[in-house]
C-alpha cells in the first residue's frame, strides 16, 4: 500500500501565533523552525511514499518548500488537523492508500510507533482509522491525576473495548481508579498520543460530517468519528525512551530543547 505523510500546521494558533515557525536549538545550537524540525522527525520513519505540510500560510509553506518538502495549501477555515488533511486530499497524489496525521507540533514524536500504526492499516485493510496509545506508568499515571486535582489538563486518555476500537477519548483520566487501590501500582491507563492514520473514504467522511457538541466540549477532534459510529483502532505500545512533549505553549521550548541535546539531534 502508498503512504503519505501529512503534516498540518497553521500559523494563527491562539495558544502560540506563528508557532510553526518558532525556533528551537538542538544539539549544537543551532535553531531551526519547529515546521523543519517536525519534517526531519517524519523524514526518520520508513516505509513512507511521500511527505507533505498542509498549511493555509505562504510563510509556512515556504519553510517547508525550503526543506524540500511538497506543500499543500488548506483553507484557514480547518477546525483543526484532521480537517486540514481531508482537505490537502485534493492536491495528494491519486494511488495513496494510507495517510498519516503527523501533528506540526509533535516533532519528538518517535519514528517507529508511526511505523507501527502504518503496519495496523496494512494488516487490517478494513481499518478506516487508528491511532496510537501508550501504557501509563505509576509515575505518569499519578501525574495525570495530580493534574487533575489541580484543574490542569496532563494528557488525553482512552479506553478500548474487546477488539482494541476507542470506547472514548477524554481529558479526564479514564478509566477512574479509586485511590489507595492496588490498580494504582499497574494503571490500566492508555495515554493518548495525537497520531492518525486514515484511508481516504475516512478523511472524506470526517470533512462532510457536522462537528459534534463533544468534540468542542472535550476540545479533542477524534471524537466525531466516535459520535457518527466511525470506529477508531487503538495501537498500544510501551511508552517511548524519551517524553514525547509537543510545543503547545512557549514554556514547553525549553524542555524539548533538553531532549534535543539528550537525543544528540542537532
Amino acid at each position: 500500500m502508498t503512504t503519505a505523510i501529512v503534516i498540518p500546521a497553521r500559523y494563527a494558533s491562539s495558544r502560540f501565533p506563528g508557532k510553526p515557525l518558532a525556533p528551537l536549538v538542538g544539539a549544537t545550537g543551532v535553531a531551526k523552525p519547529l515546521i523543519q524540525r517536525s519534517i526531519e522527525a517524519a523524514r526518520t520513519v520508513t516505509g513512507v511514499d511521500y511527505l507533505y505540510v498542509a498549511t493555509d500560510d505562504a510563510r509556512i509553506a515556504d519553510a517547508a518548500r525550503a526543506c524540500g518538502t511538497a506543500v499543500a495549501m488548506t483553507p484557514p477555515e480547518c477546525a483543526n488537523g484532521t480537517e486540514r488533511v481531508a482537505a490537502a486530499l485534493a492536491e495528494l497524489p491519486d494511488d495513496v492508500d494510507i495517510f498519516v496525521n503527523f501533528q506540526g507540533d509533535a516533532l519528538l514524536t518517535p519514528a517507529d510507533l508511526v511505523e507501527r500504526l502504518i503496519a495496523h492499516m496494512i494488516a487490517h485493510p478494513d481499518c478506516e482509522v487508528a491511532t496510537v496509545a501508550v501504557r501509563c506508568s505509576p509515575s505518569a499515571y499519578a501525574h495525570l491525576v495530580a493534574d487533575q486535582a489541580q484543574g490542569r489538563v496532563g494528557g488525553t486518555t482512552v479506553v478500548c473495548d474487546a477488539k482494541g476500537d476507542a470506547l472514548y477519548f477524554s481529558k479526564r483520566v479514564l478509566p477512574h481508579i479509586t485511590p489507595g487501590s492496588p490498580r494504582e501500582a499497574t494503571p490500566p491507563v492508555l495515554l493518548h498520543l495525537g497520531l492518525y492514520a486514515y484511508r481516504r473514504s475516512a478523511l472524506a467522511r470526517y470533512a462532510a460530517l457536522p462537528a459534534t457538541d463533544l468534540e468542542h466540549i472535550e476540545g479533542l477532534e477524534q471524537l466525531r468519528f466516535l459520535y457518527h459510529g466511525m470506529a477508531v483502532a487503538v495501537v498500544a505500545a510501551d511508552p517511548p525512551a524519551w517524553d514525547a512533549i509537543e510545543l503547545n505553549n512557549p514554556s514547553d521550548g525549553d524542555p524539548i530543547e533538553a531532549i534535543l541535546a539528550t537525543r544528540g539531534l542537532v
